[in-house]
C-alpha cells in the first residue's frame, strides 16, 4: 500500500450505526477505530445511481445493501478490497471483483444469537398472542372480566410439536438447539451433504423437503437464497401443510412466494407467519402480506441487536486490518 492513507467508502453506513451522530451512546459501536486506518468517508446511504461517484478513488469501499456490479466495479480501476457488511454476498459481482484482482471479504457468524432469538419471539408471539393481550388488558378488559384469567384467542405450548428447519447451518442448527430444549422434536430438510453437518447428540430426523412440510408444526427457513430455494414456499407446498402450522422466515424474502402465502393465510390453510424479510424491502403497498390475517411482519431487523452489530464492526475492522497486513481474512472470492 501506498504510505498516503488510503481512501475508504462506507456506502451505508446507516444500518450498522442507525443513531444520528450527536445521538451516539458509547455502548453503540462507531466507526472510528476504522478512520484510524485511512481516510474514512461514511455515507448513511447511497442510491444507485450514486455508488460509482461516491466510490470513485477508494481502495476500499463497505457495502451492506449498496450494490457493485461489473460495471461498477470496472468504473473503479483503483478499487483493491470490498468489504461487505454483512453474511451474504449477492450485493458483490464476485466474478468480475476476481477478475479485476478485488478481494472481496465478508463477516459470517455475527448475527446467529440474535437471528435465533428473533425466530423464537416471532414464534412465541404467533404461539401465545402476547400483544392482544397486552392489548386487552390496557383497554380494561380485564377490569371488567368476572373472571381472574381470560384469552382473547388461543395460546399454543410449543413442547411436543415438531420443528421443521430448512437450512441446518450455523442459525438452523441453533434453532434446533432452543427448539430442542424447549421439548420440540426437530426435523430438518435434506441438505446437499448431510453427513459433513456434525450434530453431536443433537436429535435431528432427516426429510425431504415436502416431508418436513407435511409432518411440521412449525416451519422455520434458514437456507440461502439460491435458483434451486426461489420460491421454496409456493402454493404446493402450502398445501401440504398441517392447517395449524406457523411459518417463520428471518432468511431472505424471495424464498416465499408472497401470493401464495397471503392466500393461505386468507384462505386458513395455515394458521400464521411471522416474518423479518420480505422479496421487496421496503415492500410495495400493494404487497399482499401487508394485509394478510395472522400474519406478523418485523423490518429486517433480527440480524440488528446492539451486540451483533458490535460483531460486526469488530469483523470489518479486522478484514481491513488483515488485507492491509497482506493476510486478508474471510475472502469470498
Amino acid at each position: 500500500m501506498s504510505s498516503l492513507q488510503p481512501r475508504i467508502v462506507v456506502l451505508d453506513g446507516h444500518t450498522l450505526t442507525p443513531l444520528s451522530v450527536g445521538d451516539v451512546s458509547t455502548e453503540e459501536p462507531t466507526w472510528d477505530e476504522l478512520g484510524r486506518l485511512g481516510k474514512l468517508e461514511v455515507f448513511p446511504r447511497t442510491p444507485p445511481e450514486a455508488v460509482r461517484e461516491r466510490a470513485q478513488g477508494a481502495a476500499i469501499v463497505l457495502t451492506n445493501k449498496a450494490v457493485l456490479s461489473a460495471q461498477t466495479i470496472a468504473a473503479l480501476p483503483e478499487l483493491q478490497f470490498i468489504s461487505v457488511l454483512a453474511t451474504g454476498t449477492n450485493v458483490v459481482d464476485l466474478d468480475a471483483a476476481r477478475a479485476a484482482g478485488v478481494i472481496v471479504s465478508n463477516v459470517p457468524g455475527y448475527s446467529t444469537e440474535s437471528v435465533v432469538q428473533h425466530v423464537f419471539a416471532l414464534l412465541f408471539e404467533l404461539s401465545v398472542h402476547l400483544s392482544a393481550h397486552d392489548t386487552a388488558v390496557h383497554r380494561g378488559d380485564w377490569l371488567s372480566s368476572p373472571d381472574f384469567s381470560f384469552t382473547v384467542a388461543p395460546t399454543t405450548e410449543l413442547s411436543g410439536k415438531v420443528l421443521g428447519i430448512v437450512g441446518l447451518g450455523s442459525i438452523g442448527r441453533r434453532v434446533a438447539e432452543v427448539g430442542h430444549a424447549l421439548g420440540m422434536r426437530v426435523v430438518a430438510a435434506y441438505q446437499r451433504s448431510t453427513q459433513t453437518i456434525d450434530l453431536g447428540s443433537l436429535p435431528v430426523t432427516w426429510l425431504r423437503v415436502d416431508e418436513v412440510f407435511a409432518q411440521a408444526d412449525v416451519i422455520t427457513l434458514h437456507c440461502p437464497l439460491t435458483d434451486a430455494t426461489h420460491h421454496l414456499v409456493n402454493g404446493d407446498r402450502l398445501e401440504l401443510v398441517k392447517p395449524s402450522a406457523l411459518l417463520i422466515n428471518t432468511g431472505r424474502g424471495p424464498l416465499v412466494d408472497e401470493a401464495a402465502l397471503a392466500a393461505a393465510l386468507g384462505s386458513g390453510r395455515l394458521a400464521g407467519a411471522g416474518l423479518d424479510v420480505l422479496s421487496t424491502e421496503p415492500p410495495a403497498p400493494d404487497n399482499p402480506l401487508l394485509t394478510a390475517p395472522r400474519c406478523l411482519i418485523t423490518p429486517h431487523i433480527a440480524w440488528a441487536t446492539k451486540e451483533a452489530r458490535h460483531r460486526l464492526m469488530q469483523a470489518t475492522l479486522a478484514n481491513v486490518a488483515g488485507f492491509f497486513a497482506g493476510s486478508p481474512v474471510n475472502v469470498v472470492n
